[in-house]
């Protein structure tokens, strides 16, 4: 080893120890404050199949119950983009995997309402139980795996993503007429989809790559239901969340209590409620990934 090597070996030496040393210290940090404990090396049990999307700028309709002077209206269109890289199931949570997590004691068993044949999403499941299903896959995986929020979900829909607009003029302060045109609007949708869950990528791919988006599943979402009122010209003037009732996503999107395994037997939904209840994960980056990646550099 020459006299120029020795230093160098020396300073990669002397950098390898602290890199390891904070790589453990952050794991028992992680540990004393009860942080959701992940594997640092991935198990030999392979994720779902997943689609990874750029960002990019969209367009699509806010969430919630709008109102102005007491009346119902339209949400407004906003512009928005995605933080980072948006990582999603190509397909929606099958009915076999969900059972490997009952099975393993992790996950209540499903209550579908209508029963699909083949490889098939699981339905009849609430949001806890989407949840619970996301920590399990997490753990079995070493990943960080989570519903995505109305937004991504919009996103990762596409040009598949419905309007909730229901074209009716501002000044109609008439709520009857809402409400015939929103059930009008679903009765048209519910004719369109059949009622039994079907096998995977019986609704094809959309230009994301995404399948069976807007299929005859509904899909829950983390993000919180919210009552918004604006005035004349759309500023909001206030704005309430009511986090006990969720978003779920599908044909159409639509509010429902987070307890609802069959939303014909009660939630929040307006005109016909939806069939089969579902989900999709999106993966997170673990907080131990880029010291990873800085490690094996």
């Amino acid at each position: 080893m020459t006299t120029l090597a020795r230093p160098l070996h020396a300073i990669l030496n002397s950098v390898a120890l602290p890199a390891s040393l904070l790589v453990v210290g952050a794991v028992w940090i992680g540990v004393q404050l009860d942080v959701p404990q992940f594997n640092l090396i991935p198990t030999a049990i392979a994720g779902p199949q997943m689609v990874t999307l750029a960002p990019a700028d969209f367009s699509y309709r806010a969430e919630g119950h709008f109102q102005r002077d007491g009346n119902p209206v339209d949400a407004p269109m906003v512009d928005a983009r995605l933080d980072g890289p948006l990582v999603m199931m190509k397909y929606q949570v099958t009915a076999a995997d969900y059972a490997q997590c009952v099975q393993q004691g992790a996950c209540v068993p499903a209550e579908p309402r209508n029963i699909g044949h083949g490889d098939v999403p699981v339905t009849g499941v609430n949001y806890d139980d989407a949840t619970d299903y996301a920590k399990w896959l997490s753990q079995r995986t070493g990943q960080e795996w989570t519903l995505p929020t109305d937004r991504e979900w919009a996103f990762a829909a596409g040009s598949i993503f419905a309007d909730d607009a229901l074209a009716i003029t501002d000044d109609n302060a008439n709520p009857a007429a809402r409400w015939l045109a929103n059930y009008e609007k679903e009765a048209a949708r519910e004719s369109e989809a059949g009622r039994l869950p079907l096998p995977l990528g019986s609704f094809g791919e959309n230009e994301n790559g995404i399948a069976d988006m807007g299929g005859n599943i509904w899909e829950w979402t983390q993000t919180c239901h919210r009552r918004v009122h604006v005035d004349a010209a759309g500023a909001v003037l206030s704005e309430t969340p009511a986090c006990t009732i969720r978003v779920l996503d599908g044909q159409h999107r639509t509010p429902m209590s987070f307890f609802i395994r069959d939303a014909k037997s009660g939630g929040c939904s307006v005109g016909i409620p939806p069939d089969n209840l579902g989900f999709r994960l999106v993966r997170r980056q673990a907080w131990y990934e880029p010291l990873l990646a800085l490690l094996s550099r």
